[in-house]
C-alpha cells in the first residue's frame, strides 16, 4: 500500500516510482515507433502520387506496371437492370415460380413486402460456342456472349439509387469523392493533347440520378473531371464568336499565349495559374478537334446502319449516335469514356431501368433502345482492333429481387447479388465468375464488391489500387477506400 501524506493523499514510494517510470518509457517508445510507421506509410503513399506538370496536367504518365488496357469504356445502365431477367439464368426460379421465397415469405425490401417468386419474363437460351445462357431481353448483345466475362456475384452497399449510383461511379455512397474516370486520368493523363482525357456521355433523355457527381473530380485537381458531351449536344462555347474569322482568332490566341508565358515567367511557382493556362490552351485546341470527333457524317452508311442511328425511335437513334461517338473518342486516345443509358428524367414513358410496378412493359420499351447500339459498339471495337487494348465494363447500380413486389408486377431493389460484365483487354472471354443462390437473391460464391471491381479496372490499366492515392484532409484517399482486391480469376 502507498504511504499517506499528512493530508491523507497517497504518496509515490520508490518501488512504484520505478514501476511507473518503466511503463511510461515503454509508452514513449511505442508512440515513437508508431510515429515512424505513420511517417513511413505516408512516404510510401506519396511516392506513388503521379508527377503532374502544372502546365500540362494531362500529359501522358507511365503506369505502375505494364498495362493490358490503354483505355476504358464504362457503360452504365442506371436504374438497376434485373439480372434474373437478363444475364443470370436460374432454373430453380422457373421451377419455384409462383411460390414464396423459401425462408423469405415475410421479406421486406426497399419498397415494402415481397410477393412470390416470379420466373424470368424473357426466355433464356444458350448463346455462341460457349452455350452461355442469356435471355431474349437483349437478343443482339446475347449473341456476343463469347466476348464477355460475367461477374454474377457483385454486391453493393446501398439499396437506394443515388448512393448506389455514387458507389458504382466513385467507390463511396457519400458525395464528395472522385469518379473512377478521374482517378485513371489523374494517374495516367491522356494520349491525345487536343481532347479531354475523360468524357462522360449522358443518355439522350438526360443525366442519371446524381448527375455530374458520376463524373466529378471532387478533391482531385479539376483538370481530371469528366467533360460531358453527347452526339447531339457538342461541347458548349467552343465555336468562334460571330464575325471573327480564323486568322483573327489565331492571332488572338497567339497574343494571349505570349502574355500568359510572360506572366508565368514572373510567377514560376503559381501552379494554379499554370493549370488554368493549360485549361484555356486545351479549350483552344478543342475548337479544332472536338467538332471533327462529333461529326458522325464521316462514318459510312454501313456503320450508321449497324448502330441504328437513323432509327425512327428518336431515343434509340440518339443513344446509337452516342455509342458511335464513344467509339470515335476511344479511337482518338481518350483515356476514359463513361457512357450512360437511362436517365432520372422520363422519356417515351421510361426514364431508366427502375422496374418496380410494370417491369415487362417498361423493359419492352427500354431494352430495344439499348440492345442494338451497345451490341454494335462491341462489334465495332472488335472489327477496328480497338477491343484488344480497350477494357469495356458494363454496370448497373444493383440488381432486382427474384420476387415481385406485393400488389405489383415488378421487382424491388436488390444490392445483395447482381451481374456486371467485362470485355476486351486483359479479361477472359466466355467466362462466368461467381454466382448468386439458386433463386438469384444473394451472392454466395466468389462474392465480389464494387471495391473489387474498381481494383480490377485499375489493375488492368497498370495501376495498383493500394498505391494510387491523393492526400486530402489528412488522409491518403483511394478509389477503393481501405478495401478491394483484384478479381484474379477473371484475368487472362
Amino acid at each position: 500500500m502507498h504511504p499517506l501524506s499528512p493530508t491523507g493523499r497517497q504518496l509515490l514510494d520508490r518501488r512504484h516510482f520505478l514501476a511507473h517510470a518503466g511503463t511510461g518509457l515503454s509508452g514513449i517508445a511505442l508512440a515513437a515507433l508508431l510515429a515512424d510507421q505513420r511517417a513511413a506509410g505516408a512516404e510510401k503513399a506519396e511516392t506513388w502520387a503521379p508527377a503532374i506538370r502544372p502546365d500540362a496536367p494531362l500529359a501522358p504518365r507511365p503506369p505502375h506496371f505494364p498495362a493490358k488496357a490503354k483505355r476504358v469504356l464504362l457503360i452504365f445502365c442506371s436504374g438497376a437492370v434485373s439480372h434474373v431477367d437478363s444475364f443470370e439464368y436460374k432454373p430453380e426460379l422457373v421451377k419455384w415460380s409462383g411460390q414464396p421465397l423459401p425462408g423469405g415469405d415475410k421479406l421486406v425490401t426497399f419498397q415494402g413486402a415481397n410477393g412470390n417468386l416470379v420466373a424470368p419474363l424473357w426466355k433464356f437460351k444458350p448463346r455462341g460456342e460457349s452455350g452461355k445462357m442469356v435471355s431474349d431481353l437483349f437478343p443482339q448483345l446475347a449473341e456476343l456472349a463469347d466476348e464477355m466475362c460475367f461477374v454474377h456475384s457483385m454486391t453493393a452497399k446501398s439499396n437506394t439509387h443515388g448512393p448506389a449510383e455514387s458507389q458504382m461511379s466513385t467507390g463511396f455512397t457519400l458525395d464528395g469523392f472522385p469518379s473512377a474516370g478521374a482517378w485513371v486520368t489523374y494517374a495516367l493523363g491522356s494520349e491525345n493533347a487536343d481532347l479531354p482525357a475523360f468524357v462522360a456521355i449522358p443518355d439522350p433523355r438526360g443525366v442519371p440520378q446524381i448527375g455530374p457527381a458520376n463524373w466529378n473530380s471532387a478533391f482531385l485537381p479539376a483538370a481530371f473531371q469528366g467533360t460531358p458531351l453527347t452526339a447531339d449536344k457538342p461541347i458548349a462555347h467552343l465555336n468562334r464568336p460571330a464575325g471573327v474569322g480564323p486568322d483573327a482568332d489565331r492571332a488572338t490566341r497567339d497574343l494571349v499565349k505570349f502574355l500568359n508565358d510572360k506572366h508565368l515567367e514572373h510567377h514560376p511557382g503559381d501552379t494554379d495559374l499554370a493549370a488554368r493556362v493549360a485549361g484555356y490552351e486545351m479549350a483552344a485546341r478543342m475548337q479544332l478537334k472536338a467538332p471533327e470527333v462529333a461529326d458522325l457524317s464521316r462514318e459510312t452508311a454501313e456503320t450508321h446502319a449497324l448502330y441504328g442511328t437513323g432509327d425512327p425511335n428518336k431515343t434509340k437513334a440518339g443513344f446509337a449516335r452516342n455509342c458511335l461517338l464513344a467509339r470515335r473518342l476511344l479511337a482518338r486516345g481518350v483515356r476514359f469514356v463513361q457512357l450512360f443509358n437511362g436517365s432520372y428524367a422520363m422519356g417515351e414513358g421510361v426514364g431508366n431501368w427502375d422496374g418496380h410496378k410494370a417491369l415487362k412493359t417498361q423493359y419492352d420499351v427500354h431494352a430495344p433502345i439499348f440492345d442494338q447500339p451497345c451490341a454494335a459498339l462491341l462489334k465495332d471495337l472488335k472489327r477496328t482492333g480497338l477491343l484488344a487494348d480497350t477494357l469495356v465494363v458494363w454496370v448497373t447500380e444493383f440488381g432486382r429481387m427474384p420476387t415481385f413486389q406485393k400488389g405489383a408486377s415488378g421487382r424491388d431493389h436488390n444490392p445483395s447479388g447482381f451481374t456486371v460484365w467485362l470485355a476486351g483487354a486483359g479479361v477472359k472471354r466466355a467466362f462466368s465468375h461467381g454466382a448468386t443462390d439458386e433463386f438469384g437473391y444473394k451472392a454466395v460464391r466468389d462474392v465480389a464488391t464494387i471495391y473489387d471491381l474498381h481494383a480490377t479496372i485499375l489493375h488492368l490499366c497498370g495501376l495498383d489500387h493500394e498505391k494510387l492515392t491523393f492526400y486530402h484532409n489528412g488522409i491518403h484517399r483511394r478509389l477503393t477506400d481501405v478495401h478491394g482486391r483484384v478479381l484474379e480469376k477473371i484475368l487472362i
